[in-house]
């Protein structure tokens, strides 16, 4: 009884079921980019459009994400009755508000969709947003309770650099033996596919503008992920306890942005 009164038991299952959690959206959305082309053929979009009024378990039968086809049936809809493609613009913000869908049972059920989506949609994109401030806000306080100065992610953009990583330590520090730069926030698992996307996309532009840095998967990640130690990206799922202060005698804020 003693063991499942325990804080620490309870955070430790929490913190399994998210990785579990994550690991089912990371293989949902796998599974979806394989089959998205054939969900937006012409043929299966009309045919979809035509089943979208009678209920959202009929829509949801379709393997696809609720809030996928809730976008290919308002995209539909808006070229009857518009006449032409609709804007992203125009889209993006019926999706956000049904409300502003002329068709009322169109309007109720775009929102049944997107309320009942646990990977897409402008209600799991305003949930990861606000999860990933969070842990940006727990990573800053943990670099204040160790004295490291740096500069966040739009103190950097005030300066003048457009893509940057969410943290750039003023004088570097080292971490089990790597010197690090810059810190990366992840509040998600760390899985091969998203993890390969983001050395391609961010990584390692981080890496060539300001050096060696840490990428930290607040949720864990695939431990063969982190195999770039020796060229400059360390991985860890919390914040390091191990670290030691560099010299700073050659350090005057981050490296320069290349010409």
């Amino acid at each position: 009884m003693e063991l499942y009164g325990n804080k620490l038991y309870y955070k430790h299952y929490y913190n399994h079921l998210l990785i579990v959690h994550y690991c089912y959206i990371s293989l949902w959305k796998k599974r979806t980019k394989r089959t998205f082309s054939r969900h937006h053929a012409p043929e299966a979009i009309e045919s979809y459009y035509q089943r979208y009024c009678i209920t959202l378990y009929c829509i949801t039968s379709v393997d696809l994400s609720p809030a996928l086809m809730a976008r290919i049936i308002l995209d539909r809809f808006l070229q009857g009755l518009e006449g032409g493609m609709p804007s992203k613009t125009v889209l993006n913000s019926m999706l956000k508000e049904p409300s502003l869908i002329p068709d009322q049972m169109l309007a109720k059920h775009i929102y049944q969709c997107t309320i009942n989506d646990c990977c897409y949609g402008p209600l799991v994109d305003c949930i990861k947003h606000a999860i990933g401030q969070e842990h940006e806000v727990l990573l800053c306080d943990k670099l204040k309770e160790r004295n490291l100065s740096f500069l966040d992610e739009n103190q950097l953009r005030v300066m003048g650099y457009d893509k940057t990583p969410d943290i750039i330590l003023e004088v570097p520090i080292a971490v089990e033996g790597h010197i690090v730069h810059w810190i990366e926030s992840k509040a998600s698992f760390g899985d091969d596919h998203s993890h390969r996307t983001y050395l391609n996309e961010q990584f390692w532009s981080y890496w060539n503008r300001f050096g060696p840095g840490l990428v930290i998967y607040w949720y864990g990640f695939i431990e063969e992920l982190d195999c770039q130690r020796d060229r400059g990206i360390l991985l860890k799922d919390c914040f390091p306890t191990d670290i030691v202060l560099c010299n700073a005698a050659q350090q005057d804020g981050p490296p320069q942005e290349p010409e």
